[in-house]
This record gives C-alpha cells, sequence and structure tokens, in this order.
C-alpha cells in the first residue's frame, strides 16, 4: 500500500487539500471568536473619555480624587443671578465648584392630625435644612454665581498604592448630589448633613488632591455618595 494508507493505520487522518482549507477557516473563526484576555493589572476600560481629573471636597473634610463626569451629554444648568437667565455650560470649562450655604437651620416636623384635616400638629421630631447657591469658576477666569441642582459622579482614583503592579479589584462611581435646598431626615442634625463643599477641575487640581491625600487618593474612610 501507499503512505496515506499506512498513515490510516496509525489512526492519523488524512485531509485533501480542501480538507486542510477548512480546518484552517474554521480554527480562524474559532480564534476570532474567544474574547482577550483580561490583564488585571492593566489600564481600566470602562472609564469614560468625557470625564475630567479633579477632586471632590464635602464638607466632612473628606476628599475623593478621580475622574468626575456628568451623565453623558449633559450640561450644567445654572441660573446666572446678574445675566438673569440660565446658561448650560460643559464640565470641562469649568475649573471649580464652590457651594456657598445661604441659610441653614433645625425645620420642626408637621403631620396633619387627622387624616381628612387641613389641621397640622407638631410631632415633637425636627430635621436640618439647608439652601445653598452655586459658585462656578470657568477656566477662562471668569464667575458665575446661582442656584444649582445637578448630579455627579466620580470615578475614584486607587491611589500611588495601587500601581505597584498589585491586583486591585474595580472601584465602583460615586455619585454626589448638588442641591438648591438640602433636607436631611428626621433626628438628623445639621453638622450630619454632608454636602459638596467644592470640586476642583483639571490635572493641576487632580494632582493637588493626591498630595492632600498623601498619594491614596482618598482621605478618611471609605467614601459613600449620596
Amino acid at each position: 500500500m501507499g503512505k496515506s494508507s499506512d498513515l490510516r493505520n496509525f489512526g492519523i487522518p488524512i485531509f485533501g487539500f480542501g480538507g486542510l482549507i477548512f480546518l484552517c477557516v474554521v480554527v480562524h473563526i474559532l480564534s476570532a471568536e474567544e474574547p482577550p484576555a483580561i490583564n488585571p493589572f492593566g489600564p481600566r476600560t470602562t472609564e469614560r473619555e468625557d470625564a475630567v481629573p479633579g477632586y471632590i471636597e464635602l464638607s466632612s473634610g473628606e476628599i475623593i480624587v478621580g475622574k468626575i463626569y456628568m451623565t453623558r451629554d449633559k450640561r450644567l444648568k445654572i441660573y446666572d443671578s446678574q445675566l438673569r437667565r440660565q446658561r448650560e455650560i460643559p464640565l470641562n470649562r469649568v475649573k471649580q465648584i464652590e457651594s456657598v450655604v445661604v441659610s441653614e437651620k433645625m425645620e420642626k416636623e408637621w403631620r396633619f392630625k387627622e387624616t381628612t384635616s387641613d389641621v397640622k400638629e407638631y410631632t415633637g421630631r425636627t430635621y436640618p435644612l439647608r439652601e445653598y447657591v452655586h459658585r462656578i469658576t470657568l477656566t477662562d477666569g471668569r464667575t458665575i454665581e446661582g442656584p444649582l441642582s445637578e448630579v455627579i459622579y466620580i470615578q475614584p482614583d486607587p491611589g500611588t498604592a495601587a500601581k505597584t503592579g498589585s491586583y486591585r479589584p474595580e472601584i465602583e462611581p460615586i455619585r454626589y448630589i448638588l442641591y438648591k435646598t438640602h433636607k436631611g431626615s428626621v433626628d438628623q442634625d445639621l453638622k450630619s448633613l454632608t454636602y459638596v463643599k467644592a470640586i476642583r477641575l483639571g490635572q493641576e487640581a487632580y494632582q493637588e488632591g493626591m498630595k492632600k491625600t498623601g498619594g491614596k487618593g482618598v482621605s478618611g474612610p471609605r467614601p459613600r455618595g449620596q
């Protein structure tokens, strides 16, 4: 017999030229469908491309450093007190956002005496109530002050300690709210009603935040959003 029959006797299948081409095509398809391996030490792929580096400072003194962004394609909407009209500002045009407390007090909690009655009675409990305006400083130095109500997200930076090649889990973005009027819960006090004191944006602000946190990317306990 020929050489091919000898190979069959050893259990080795024989492919013709057409079969060899088919095999190559199958291998190529399978390799193309296989997802790329994830490198746990590599850069994140979930970061928003429109996020701006910087840090958020809370009234409690906590600082969170990272990439700051809003809902996609959204802009800051602030009522300009001087021009007396609403303005829309992209986050990448902003250098700083400061919260200015206009008033704060402990408000009494009232409830209707009866379901069908218009008469209210004091429950004996109180809750904190605070009002703000916000001062926005643009990258060109101009400032705008007025009422602002927006949701801001920050993707916290893991800090310099996590950039030495050690594995780290993905850090979830944290949500913070810029309020016009901020109502706390019953029996909470004004001090515990934490708010965003300032947001500073840009690479220089990012470096400043890292310096303030000693390279950790966050000061104090693990931050919680609102």
